[in-house]
Parts: structure tokens; sequence; C-alpha cells
């Protein structure tokens, strides 16, 4: 599988999906839809990670652990997790973890 499968179909369920307050008020401002990133997510492209956590990434689809995906925006930093039982996937900022 590669990190950056943008063509392809979702690689795993992403459960309920929420998002943080500060995540939420901050998307709004800067435009960019929630859709996106869990989009962007669930297809396999990790974002702005480096390559020994995309690999990591890529492990955890295949085995069943946590996922986790960073994109940045201008100078704000976006995180997206999806729960290892794939229950819950959640929009946040880093600041609010």
């Amino acid at each position: 599988m590669t990190t950056q499968s943008l063509n392809q179909g979702p690689l795993f369920a992403l459960g309920q999906t929420v998002a943080t307050p500060g995540a939420l008020e901050t998307m709004q401002r800067l435009d960019i839809s929630p859709i996106t990133l869990l989009s962007r997510h669930q297809r396999g492209d990790w974002g702005d990670l480096d390559e020994d956590d995309k690999e990591e990434n890529d492990l955890s689809v295949k085995e069943g652990f946590r996922i986790f995906s960073a994109y940045v925006f201008d100078t704000v930093k976006f995180w997206v997790i999806t729960e290892a039982d794939r229950s819950a996937t959640t929009i946040l900022l880093p600041e609010e973890y």
C-alpha cells in the first residue's frame, strides 16, 4: 500500500466523526472542509508526517492500530486520529490534545 493512495477508495472505517470546538472554529475561519481532512485521512494521505510515521500508519491500517494524520494549512496544524477499534475519528488542534 502507498501512503499517497488518492485514487483508491477508503482504507478503513472512520466510526463516529467528531471535531473539537477549536478545530471547528479554525476550519471555519480558514474555509477548510472537515470532509476534505477526513477523506484524505481515510484514503491514506497522511499529510505532513515524516516517512517513519507514514509507514507506521500503513502498518496500523493492516493491523488495526490507531491511525494519526497531520495537515498544515498556512501556519495551522490539524490532527486527525482514528481509534484502533475504528469507533471514532477526531479532528483537533495539537494544543487540544
